[in-house]
């Protein structure tokens, strides 16, 4: 019965075809056949043979030229997938390939949470003057908020277990997705940098005194640090490369068995802090020092930042979800994001605080405060704990978006392997100890700059799959360089995404230069854009595009109907 008169069923199974369509990958590639495209608007009465792309095909799939609208109407095109747009890595997930269950996307998440970076977050709220609960709720806000996108976006992924590379291609052109893939790997790469000197420090901190205070320690001018602290860095460098070459189901055994351990540490952190401050007392008595209206001025570019924060992963989640079982696996997975945020943040703001009563002074930075507790085998943990918090975070959050990118630019050289390795090289290019070094608010500034660039793009992926593709896309239209193919637009490049994603930056761009110290005084208005980078980006990208996209489909939509319209 699988045969059917395709002019009477256009999509049949249509909810059930990735089973059937990529249960065995070669026949994805090697049968298909470049058929002539022909107009299905005409009564066809020749039964089709029965084809997986048949129902890949979408029949809402609107916003792209006229051909695709007669296309996916009723009789499919057999489309060539196109080799360079194609390798084992951006093909679809096969079922067998579909082994993460909602506990291992939890623990993923829990990995990525887990780390210096966000330990820091609740307590750098503090400082600028927000009560202990506050900086904490202002954390889970932005994480509750986020898990929208970071939902929505991973719903492709797991439909039709594709990349967020490909998934680019349905919005932005089979050629124009090179722009938000390659957008995301730039910040990847910055912040797999940031990360690996952070994971170099925790190794400097094991090093025996004589070699901390040798003449190796000592600043170069021309490299920046010391050769001791970059031979750490490198170091730690290298420990990443064994997991990153193992790809994606090494980073899931990682991300799996330390999640665990990674809660054991912190909860052991957060038991000393306890016992020998004797209770959490001074930081429950860390009250606001703001007025009402200083901090809802502090609030908002604060909300930004922590969006900002994953803002990254919430674009290239399908990524991860795409090797998900199901789309209660991804949710479910996901759904503890805000939760994992507020407790970790919790026990930075809790340890940090409890240091002035331990030691007299404030230690915000994790990696002084173990070696300021001592002890040989509390160095040890440190190292692990330390260790694995940045190795869990920085491979999956900053390797596989860039490796998947630099694999989407060219399918035929780059494999994930490669694109990982030429991320971890860039990863030193950007330096990233003169970046820690001039300042730490260099990376917040970051921060709130690069979501002027993750907001707009995420902004128009969401409305384009869900309000005018209606969560249907055609799947070996997203392989195809084929003219006709529903993805090409003009050229490769849909020109309606690029206007939109520039209409999402440019408002953005005053601020961010006068924060940098580029521009003297900006307007009111422009700072106010700039501390609210990632609501105004995301929301003015994705109306621009919904409205030129809408105008296009009428557009094409009255073209069609003309040739029909009696002639007088």
């Amino acid at each position: 019965m699988l045969s059917k008169c395709l002019s009477l069923h256009p999509h049949p199974h249509h909810h059930h075809h990735h089973a059937l369509l990529f249960s065995n990958p070669k026949p994805f590639f090697s049968t298909l056949k470049t058929k002539p495209y022909y107009n299905s608007t005409l009564p066809q009465k020749k039964c089709n043979r029965f084809s997986p792309f048949a129902m890949t095909s979408s029949s809402s799939s609107s916003g792209g030229d006229h051909h695709h609208h007669q296309s996916q109407s009723t009789s499919p095109l057999f489309f060539e997938p196109d080799p360079t747009l194609t390798n084992d890595d951006l093909k679809p997930t096969t079922s067998d390939q579909r082994t993460f269950t909602g506990l291992e996307m939890a623990s993923l998440w829990v990995g990525l949470v887990v780390g210096v970076p966000t330990y820091y977050l609740a307590g750098s709220l503090v400082d600028l003057g927000m009560a202990w609960w506050q900086g904490i709720a202002t954390v889970v806000a932005a994480n509750v908020i986020l898990l929208f996108p970071l939902v929505l976006t991973g719903h492709p992924g797991t439909k039709y277990g594709i990349s967020f590379p490909v998934l680019a291609r349905s919005s932005f052109g089979i050629r124009g997705a090179h722009i938000p893939t390659l957008l995301r790997a730039l910040v990847g790469c910055g912040w797999y940098g940031i990360e690996t000197w952070i994971g170099g420090e925790a190794i400097f901190l094991l090093l025996p005194e004589t070699v901390k205070q040798s003449t190796l320690a000592k600043p170069l001018p021309w490299l920046g640090t010391s050769p001791v602290e970059f031979a750490c860095f490198i170091v730690f460098w290298s420990a990443q490369l064994g997991i990153v070459w193992r790809g994606i189901d090494g980073i899931r055994e990682l991300e799996k068995y330390s999640a665990p351990i990674l809660i054991l540490l912190t909860c052991c952190l957060l038991s000393w802090s306890y016992v020998n401050a004797g209770g959490f007392g001074h930081m429950l008595s860390l009250s606001s020092s703001l007025s009402n209206s200083e901090f809802w001025s502090l609030f908002f570019p604060s909300l930004t930042a922590n969006i900002s924060f994953w803002a990254t992963l919430a674009l290239n989640i399908p990524d991860f979800t795409r090797y998900a079982k199901t789309q209660k696996d991804q949710i479910i997975g996901q759904a503890g994001l805000p939760i994992f945020m507020g407790a970790f943040t919790f026990v930075g703001l809790a340890v940090t605080s409890s240091t002035k009563v331990i030691f007299g002074t404030l230690i915000s930075n994790p990696i002084q405060l173990l070696g300021a507790i001592g002890g040989v085998w509390t160095k040890i943990l440190a190292i692990v704990g330390i260790s694995l918090a940045t190795i869990t975070t920085n491979i999956a959050a900053n390797v596989v978006a860039p490796a998947n990118a630099l694999v989407n630019l060219s399918p035929s050289k780059f494999t994930f392997r490669k694109g990982a390795m030429l991320t971890a090289l860039l990863g030193i290019a950007f330096q990233p100890w003169r970046l820690l070094q001039s300042s730490e608010s260099f990376v917040y500034t970051w921060l709130v700059g690069y979501s002027a660039l993750m907001g707009p793009i995420g902004g128009i992926i969401l409305v384009d799959y869900y309000l005018i593709r209606k969560a249907n896309l055609s799947v070996r239209d997203l392989y195809t360089l084929n003219p006709k193919g529903a993805y090409y637009y003009s050229g490769g490049y849909n020109l309606a995404a690029v206007a939109a994603l520039i209409v999402g930056i440019l408002p953005v761009v005053p601020g961010f230069l006068n924060k940098v110290g580029v521009l003297g005084s900006v307007g009111g208005v422009f700072t106010v854009i700039y501390n609210n980078a990632w609501f105004i980006s995301f929301l003015s990208s994705g109306i621009f595009y919904l409205m030129v996209s809408s105008v296009k489909r009428n557009r094409d939509n009255q073209q069609q109907m003309e040739p029909l319209l009696p002639q007088s």
